[in-house]
């Protein structure tokens, strides 16, 4: 799906992933399979990096507002948690959260992030620069594409804007639906991969 499609459908998926508070999964939705994912890999432009200049986090708003009371951290809080409870305000007083980068449960809120799979920084760096803000709002509260996730807050942040040359989540069964979420990412937004970047992604998918 091109970037500019996406953009088109976001806000009615988004409005039904919210409209569904009760489902619980352990992934993102729509990665694609290994196969599809390998396809996709060798469909996005390879190219260097672009520079961070310009770079803030404010130029990717988030959490947007996703009705009911709810913002995008507090859908995905209940979309991938279990058990999960939640006040008038939207914000979980209970229930548990798997992350799957790390393999460790959680049973407060408080310790679970909610992981950009491409970070921003990192889409900034490989396209997003040129994107106007409200395109990056869009990117920043993606619902459709398996691009946010919830983990463990501390593996989160050891992540921080790295792409998978530098980073992979410590649980190396996750390896193989890591690279698809990250490949499927980048292709509906059309960014582009650095060969490192490339070359790690290929690997992981051998794993699949």
């Amino acid at each position: 799906m091109h970037r500019r499609t996406a953009l088109a459908t976001l806000g009615i998926s988004a409005l039904l992933v919210a409209g569904l508070p009760g489902i619980a999964s352990a992934d993102p939705p729509n990665i694609p399979d290994a196969g599809t994912a390998q396809t996709q890999l060798g469909e996005l432009t390879v190219a260097p990096d672009g520079s961070q200049d310009g770079y803030d986090r404010e130029k990717f708003p988030h959490w947007s507002d996703q009705g009911d009371s709810c913002n995008t951290r507090e859908v995905v809080l209940k979309r991938d948690g279990t058990g999960v409870e939640t006040g008038t305000d939207c914000a979980a007083t209970s229930g548990s959260w798997f992350s799957p980068y790390d393999d460790a449960t959680w049973t407060a809120a408080s310790d679970v992030d909610i992981d950009h799979v491409v970070p921003l920084a990192a889409a900034w760096r490989t396209g997003a620069a040129s994107w106007t803000d409200a395109e990056r709002e869009q990117y920043a509260n993606d619902l459709d594409a398996p691009q946010l996730i919830a983990v463990t807050d501390n593996v989160n942040q050891e992540k921080g804007d790295k792409s998978p040359e530098d980073w992979k989540p410590p649980s190396t069964g996750y390896w193989c639906t890591y690279a698809r979420m990250w490949v499927g990412v980048k292709h509906k937004w059309e960014l582009t991969v650095n060969d490192a970047e490339k070359t790690a992604l290929t690997d992981m998918l051998g794993r699949c």
